[in-house]
């Protein structure tokens, strides 16, 4: 089992950066392929980022690819989301989530999950 506990959030405004993390406890980390996910208010979550346990490859949503920057340390057992060029669509709670298996977009797919963070983008 693993514990998810992230930090970082806030409010911010547009063309803002942030970044979040997501630091691991419990089974080693780099056992976990990692996702970020989002809910906005009166919307379904959506995933929005992916990274496989070794960091070699990264997945992206459309509306976040060449904006946001998923990144891991398994050394310090922390998982990353650097977000530029934040935008008010951003605006939602971002959850982190850790996989046993291979990585995936489905967030149904993932067994351990952040408390989730607030990101609140101004226009």
């Amino acid at each position: 089992q693993v514990q998810l506990v992230q930090s970082g959030g806030g409010l911010v405004q547009a063309g803002d950066s942030l970044r979040l993390s997501c630091a691991a406890s419990g089974r080693t980390f780099s056992s976990y392929a990692m996702g970020w996910f989002r809910q906005a208010p009166g919307k379904e979550r959506e995933f929005v980022a992916a990274i496989t346990w070794s960091g070699d490859y990264t997945y992206y949503a459309s509306s976040v690819r060449g904006r946001f920057t998923v990144s891991r340390d398994n050394a310090k057992n922390t998982l990353y989301l650097q977000m530029n060029s934040l935008k008010p669509d951003d605006t939602a709670v971002y959850y982190c989530a850790a996989r046993v298996r291979g990585v995936s977009t489905i967030g149904y797919e993932y067994s351990y999950w952040g408390q989730g963070t607030q990101v609140t983008v101004s226009s």
